[in-house]
């Protein structure tokens, strides 16, 4: 069974695949809080009330 972007077969552990889908995320996760950002016109840790 391979991956439907990719030929590398879903593995756990330190694999291809599981570099690829922890980069995928990471983008998402940026874009997020890029977008917070702008929406918010304040900064993400100052948004999530890490800093006062």
């Amino acid at each position: 069974m391979n991956s439907a972007t990719t030929g590398d077969p879903p593995a756990f552990g330190w694999s291809a695949y599981a570099e690829r889908v922890n980069g995928r995320f990471a983008m998402i996760g940026l874009a997020a809080v890029l977008i917070i950002e702008v929406v918010s016109r304040d900064t993400f840790v100052h948004w999530a009330g890490l800093v006062s």
